[in-house]
């Protein structure tokens, strides 16, 4: 039986030589491009960028993760890239929206059918692939969240818009296979925000993204950042929802929020579940021990060919040294369980 394997969400803290990390934490995500956080000229930008991969990537190695990412240290936020890469959306103006941390952001504005001219993060997978031996993800934003943070001039209804984005995201998940990675993962944090609207065509449009998919997909569904949404006590309303997803994955907070994993894991039969073992909300490192036993409570639930362990989500607002450190207690805490289980 094969082991207990350790996977990133998403993002992981980006150097303090690269970003200003203060500014970082004291406004909204980036949905649109600012550049105003780069430590780094413009002109040097690309090579402290690749740097910046390999430091993230040598800090996952280190600690023993099984599933590695670029740490989308890259990225302004997670759906940024993306999102303004598409023909359609305004290169002069942006829009304001209200998101579910409640405070108003820019975001894109969409002014006429969304097309993908050209693969957006294939060349930063191509490079992770280059300098890495172990199970690589790509994380990108799915259609349904991407429709919930922008504002269109051209569709009639947020439905359409969700379907133009996924066809765009399609292609991005076939020409990430295709350079080689291991597993596309899509980014949905709205299918619980927007819960209304996810259940009316939250699972059709993500399905018509992941249509034809030629490699292992996944789908991350959070409540945000801990670093502006700290009170995550409750439940997924959206689980049953994701069962109706056609991936292979799906990876969920349980750390932070104490989830009942009982009645949240029914509706994911025959899925692999990444369960969040670690706290993002506390800067304090778990101990190993703490980490086995939030995998030995999921064990209870799933066997452990179905269990990846992982944190609640991205890494991205911790301190650098509670990222390092929250990962070593990931690994090892896993490594206790799967000795316990007798598997290599």
């Amino acid at each position: 039986m094969p082991k207990i394997r350790t996977a990133l969400v998403g993002s992981y803290a980006q150097p303090d030589w690269l970003l200003d990390r203060e500014a970082l934490r004291e406004r909204l995500p980036a949905r649109v491009p600012k550049g105003d956080l780069w430590r780094v000229a413009p002109e040097h930008l690309a090579e402290a960028l690749n740097d910046a991969v390999l430091s993230v990537l040598a800090d996952q190695e280190a600690a023993g993760i099984d599933i590695v990412t670029d740490g989308e240290v890259r990225r302004e936020s997670y759906s940024e890239p993306l999102a303004n890469a598409l023909d359609g959306v305004s290169r002069d103006e942006v829009a304001t929206l209200v998101g579910r941390a409640g405070k108003p952001n820019q975001v894109p504005l969409v002014i006429d059918r969304l097309t993908r001219p050209r693969p957006v993060h294939v060349d930063d997978l191509r490079y992770l692939v280059a300098h890495t031996q172990r199970t690589v993800k790509v994380t990108i934003p799915g259609p349904f969240t991407l429709s919930q943070l922008a504002v269109t001039k051209h569709h009639n209804s947020r439905k359409e818009l969700a379907l133009d984005y996924a066809a765009c995201v399609r292609e991005e998940i076939r020409d990430l296979h295709a350079a080689g990675a291991d597993i596309v993962q899509l980014d949905e944090p709205y299918l619980q925000a927007r819960l209304e609207e996810a259940k009316d065509y939250g699972v059709e449009v993500v399905n018509r993204a992941l249509e034809d998919a030629k490699g292992t997909t996944a789908a991350h569904v959070c409540f945000g950042y801990a670093a502006f949404l700290g009170d995550k006590e409750g439940g997924y309303g959206c689980l049953p929802l994701l069962g109706e997803l056609t991936v292979d994955q799906v990876s969920i907070e349980a750390a932070q929020p104490k989830l009942d994993l009982g009645p949240a894991l029914k509706h994911l039969a025959g899925k692999t579940v990444l369960v969040g073992v670690l706290d993002l909300g506390d800067e304090k490192p778990e101990t190993a021990e703490l980490v086995a036993q939030r995998i030995r409570a999921a064990l209870e639930h799933l066997p452990p060919e179905r269990l990846i362990a992982a944190p609640d989500c991205g890494l991205k607002y911790l301190p650098r040294a509670s990222a390092r450190a929250k990962l070593k207690a990931l690994a090892d805490g896993t490594a206790i369980v799967n000795r316990e289980l007798g598997l290599s």
